[in-house]
């Protein structure tokens, strides 16, 4: 099976953007065991801007672009280091790639960084992919956010299964921190209109999206024929459930 894997920033930071190694190391430890059963791994990672912040012990996540790209320049180096170490505890080793939309729009780049994924994978390494924050810049060449980035990864190398882990249990009927009566949808055959009306303000202060970049992407990998699943990344052990056909979070399926 080839799985992208999307890892939120809230996932594997505290609020201030400090890094949360124990959740590292059971992530990576779970992404080893899948590619251990010849699964096929590729991580999209969140964090670096929220790790430059926490380095520079900057109080708040930056508005200015120039400050941003500054902290995702030091928080990238940081964050693939950190990943690169925990996975050798596991007997494997990673590779990055940073995109920018002129890689996902161009068809001549799109396919380059499609067939280096799949090399990657064919020679024994998790690719673990970003947008290329110190570049990208909203009015030229940004995605915008690594929920959309993932969708597309998964898109455009025919994934099976896209899952996006988050700080949020998935998709409910109403907002769970102000109606306790809200309820947890755990299938979603159609994007409709009344589904975006359920999403939503973005998600935490230290990351750019929210459950409408979610379903956006949901949009983009159903469309292509890849099953998309939102849960809490708390545990990254809930991967396993996942695979084993449990029903985790929300499932968006798609039309195959």
């Amino acid at each position: 099976m080839r799985i992208v894997i999307k890892i939120g920033t809230s996932t594997i930071t505290n609020q201030y953007g400090i890094i949360n190694e124990e959740s590292i190391d059971s992530l990576c430890f779970v992404v080893s065991k899948l590619k251990e059963e010849n699964n096929e791994v590729i991580m999209v990672s969140s964090g670096a801007i929220a790790m430059g912040v926490g380095k520079l012990s900057l109080e708040k996540k930056p508005k200015d672009i120039p400050t941003k790209q500054a902290c995702a320049a030091i928080g990238q180096l940081e964050l693939m280091g950190i990943y690169d170490k925990h996975f050798q505890n596991f007997g494997q080793f990673a590779a990055q790639i940073l995109l920018t939309e002129d890689d996902i729009n161009n068809d001549i780049r799109r396919e380059n960084f499609k067939n280096t994924i799949l090399r990657i994978i064919h020679l024994g390494a998790i690719p673990i992919i970003n947008e290329n924050d110190t570049v990208a810049i909203k009015e030229i060449c940004s995605i915008g956010d690594n929920d959309t980035l993932a969708a597309y990864v998964a898109a455009n190398i025919d994934a099976d299964l896209l899952i996006l882990l988050s700080d949020i249990d998935g998709l409910y009927t109403n907002d769970p921190k102000q109606n306790k009566d809200a309820t947890l949808i755990k299938n979603i055959y159609e994007i409709t209109d009344d589904i975006y009306a359920l999403c939503g303000d973005k998600g935490s202060e230290l990351s750019t999206g929210g459950m409408i970049t979610k379903i956006n992407a949901a949009k983009i990998t159903c469309d292509a024929g890849t099953d998309l699943f939102i849960t809490n990344g708390k545990d990254p052990k809930i991967i396993f459930d996942i695979i084993n056909g449990k029903e985790v979070g929300t499932r968006f399926i798609a039309k195959k």
